[in-house]
């Protein structure tokens, strides 16, 4: 297997020092077989769901602790309604919880403490929506590489059957087709792997200063409290 990788990486290195790398894979591609379909599927759909997700985490991170300063000098100077009203100019996960904790503020701070845990326990649902398939075609993808390896080692015993001979030609060649599945298949599951840690990095970031972020905005509402 190490072989047959090392092979293929020095030959997209020497395809791409004549300009056809791509029809270098094209050719690999077609001679991995049917197998190589649905895994280029999956590469497909994987990519398509990073992109998504990158796109949607990009859009919930922002400066927390500058957003923390912003909400708490709105707190001084228009009280709760300046509070509501910055959140709901503000874009972002924080922004959105922050908002549904002051909804209920004028409630008492068990209230507001309670909207915030369920609305941030809602914000992050959709920060890990679509990470599942993400997941899935992770783990798809080397299956599906392995099962049309499999393929490709009884059709390899098949025509060795038939040429009545184990000939070196015949065995290299049959092997070298079906690995080509399990080698595409571990690609792009390493590439798909790469972006799903890159978002569960990422995600576990605006927790942690979801969660920061809120024990701060209830520390100020009980010093405007008993203020008041």
């Amino acid at each position: 297997m190490v072989t047959e990788i090392l092979g293929f990486v020095s030959g997209v290195i020497a395809q791409a020092q004549d300009g056809s790398v791509l029809n270098y894979l094209q050719e690999k591609f077609v001679a991995g077989g049917g197998f190589m379909w649905p895994i280029l599927i999956s590469l497909v759909l994987g990519l398509a769901f990073s992109i998504e997700r990158f796109w949607s985490l990009s859009r919930s991170s922002m400066n927390t602790k500058k957003f923390i300063v912003q909400v708490k000098d709105a707190l001084k100077k228009g009280g709760v309604p300046e509070a509501i009203k910055l959140c709901e100019n503000t874009r972002g996960a924080i922004a959105s919880v922050f908002h549904a904790g002051l909804l209920r503020a004028d409630e008492g701070l068990d209230a507001a403490e309670k909207a915030i845990m369920a609305y941030g326990a809602i914000e992050m649902g959709f920060l890990e929506r679509g990470l599942i398939w993400i997941s899935t075609f992770i783990t798809i993808a080397p299956m599906l590489g392995f099962t049309g390896t499999v393929q490709g080692m009884i059709e390899a015993f098949d025509a060795i059957a038939e040429a009545a001979q184990i000939s070196p030609g015949v065995v290299a060649t049959g092997i070298s087709v079906a690995l080509l599945t399990t080698l595409f298949g571990l690609v792009t599951a390493m590439i798909l792997q790469v972006f799903y840690n890159v978002f569960v990095a990422k995600i576990d970031k605006i927790v942690g200063d979801m969660e920061e972020s809120s024990i701060e905005l209830i520390d100020t509402l009980y010093e405007m409290k008993k203020n008041n």
